[in-house]
This record gives C-alpha cells, sequence and structure tokens, in this order.
C-alpha cells in the first residue's frame, strides 16, 4: 500500500495522470532499451506527474531529484558532507571513515539499494526506509523509477557526465573507491528526464535517450484531464461542472492564440486547473462579472496582473 506523503496545489503523489497510448508506448520503449525518457513540453504540461503515477500504477520505488544551476552530476550518484566530517575531525572523535559521510543519490538507490543502505549509517532505525523515496511503502518492491527534473537547468557537463552512469549502470564513489553497479533482482529501472527546453541539451546525451514531447493541449484532453481530478477529490462532474470546464478550456485556448504571436509564456494545463479550482470554489461561472479577472489572473497572467 502506498502513503501519501505530499500535499498541495501540485502534490506529486502519482494519483491522477491523462495516460496516453503514444506516451505509454514511449514508456515501452524505454524499459525495452533500458534507456533513460527523455520528456520534453512546456511548464506546467505534466511532465513531472508522470514518473509519480507510473511508480504508483506499477507499485514501484519512487525517487526523484529537481535539478538548479548548482546541481553537479554526482549530486544524483552520491554526496559527501565534508562539512561534517571537518567538525568531527576538529573535535578529535576518533578514526573516521569517509564512508560514514556519503549520502547515496537517487540512482544509488535506484540501482542498488541493499548497497545504499549500508551507506551513512542508514541501517540504524528509524532509517530502515529509502530516505529519498517519496512514495513510501509497506513492503520492499522491486523496480524503481526515478524523476531527473529539468535537467535542462544545469550546467552542459552534467548531462555529459551522466552518459557513463545512465548507460553502464555503474559507477565509482572517489572519496572510498566503492564500487556501485545494478544489483541482481533489483527489478525494471525507468529513469524519466524532464526538460522545459530552456538551453539545448548536448547530442550525445539526447542520442542515448528515448525522446518523447508532449502534445500541446487540446480542450478535449483539458476537459478529459478535469474529469480525472474532480473524480480524485470525490466530486461528481455534473453537467454544470462539465460546462465549467468547457467553457475554461476553451478560455485557455484563446489565450494560446492571442499570446502565441507575442512570444509569452502560453498558459498550460496547470493553470487551467487552478482556474476550475478557483471558479469552482468562488462560484464564478461564465457570464459572471469577476470571470474575465479570473481568466487574467489563472490564465493570461499580464505584467499588470502580476505586480
Amino acid at each position: 500500500m502506498t502513503n501519501l506523503v505530499s500535499h498541495g496545489p501540485d502534490p506529486r503523489d502519482g494519483r491522477v495522470y491523462d495516460m496516453e497510448e503514444d506516451l505509454q508506448l514511449a514508456i515501452d520503449v524505454a524499459l525495452a532499451t533500458d534507456r533513460p525518457l527523455l520528456l520534453s513540453g512546456e511548464p506546467g504540461s505534466g511532465k513531472s506527474s508522470l514518473a509519480p503515477f507510473y511508480a504508483r500504477e506499477n507499485d514501484l520505488r519512487y525517487y526523484e531529484h529537481v535539478v538548479t544551476s548548482r546541481t553537479q552530476h554526482t549530486d544524483l550518484l552520491w554526496t559527501f558532507d565534508s562539512v561534517r566530517r571537518l567538525a568531527d575531525a576538529q573535535a578529535r572523535r576518533g578514526h573516521l571513515s569517509d564512508a560514514d559521510y556519503i549520502q547515496p543519490g537517487v540512482l544509488w538507490w535506484s540501482l542498488a539499494p541493499e548497497s545504499a543502505q549500508t551507506r551513512g549509517g542508514l541501517l540504524r532505525a528509524p532509517h530502515r526506509h529509502d530516505p529519498l523515496e517519496r512514495l513510501y511503502r509497506e513492503h520492499h518492491t522491486k523496480g524503481a523509477v526515478v524523476l531527473i527534473d529539468e535537467i535542462d537547468k544545469a550546467d552542459p557537463d552534467v548531462p555529459n557526465s551522466l552518459l557513463v552512469p545512465l548507460g553502464s549502470q555503474e559507477f565509482t564513489v572517489a572519496e572510498t573507491g566503492t564500487a556501485v553497479c545494478r544489483e541482481p533482482g533489483v527489478g525494471k529501472l525507468l529513469v524519466i528526464i524532464t526538460t522545459n527546453g530552456e538551453r539545448e541539451l548536448p547530442q550525445a546525451f539526447v542520442r542515448r535517450c528515448v525522446t518523447y514531447a508532449l502534445p500541446t493541449p487540446t480542450p478535449e484532453k483539458l476537459v478529459r484531464i478535469a474529469r480525472l481530478h474532480l473524480a480524485c477529490d470525490s466530486v461528481e462532474p455534473d453537467p454544470p461542472t462539465l460546462k465549467l470546464a468547457g467553457a475554461l478550456a476553451e478560455e485557455l485556448m484563446q489565450a494560446r492564440q492571442d499570446q502565441a504571436g507575442r512570444r509569452e509564456r502560453l498558459p498550460s494545463t496547470a493553470e487551467y486547473l487552478d482556474a476550475l479550482r478557483a471558479c469552482r470554489s468562488l462560484d464564478i461561472r461564465p457570464g459572471h462579472p469577476r470571470w474575465k479577472l479570473v481568466r487574467g489572473l489563472t490564465l493570461v497572467k499580464t505584467p499588470q496582473q502580476v505586480r
């Protein structure tokens, strides 16, 4: 059984996703080839939601690492707490082992969970679960899904440096010389890497991935996604609610059309869902005096309304 550990408007708890056949095929190809799935699409299009959904649906362990401009490729493999080690050395706490200051990263936990548990005293209670797993389970499950989110935010050296660990599924911890490789019987591994296209990725990296671009949303898809979210919230999609969802879908498509020629950021599925939640909560429907204002606050987001 999976316990939910996330809250808020973007929980990433894997409960809702509109899985289309082409996307399912892309996942199947990635698993068959043992290659990462490089998932591109506009911000807010649902790229980051796919990984926890697939993990939940298939009872797999789930890990994620959100990339920033400061991310190093080793952060996905392991981190070494040099500050704590220095403090312990200055406190003259006897013989120090570098292994005690190693913390496994998401790829280590996914490839070799048994090995990862022996690092840094993680066998001590209450650390018997994987500390980086976001969907905790009551029993050990084979196989894992890893989300490496927004890889395009990293320096180009990061994806290039991940080529060997992702391709060979093994690496060596520099501080200890520990060799880490995929453990027998660990189960299937799906690595999903997302990009917003803000920076071009190295071609050598792209060639070693299965690539899939999420399509532009259509009104029909938006309403279908709204149905899934309403059902997840135990809300009956009655005719007035579906009419509201359809009206907001049309508003989003119109806003995207209006802003496309101005090279502005286009409103996304995430903002459509925000608009739907707001209108349902505030009982605002098409024709309401504040309908256009809500549209501007949630979908268009002009500079005047952002200030």
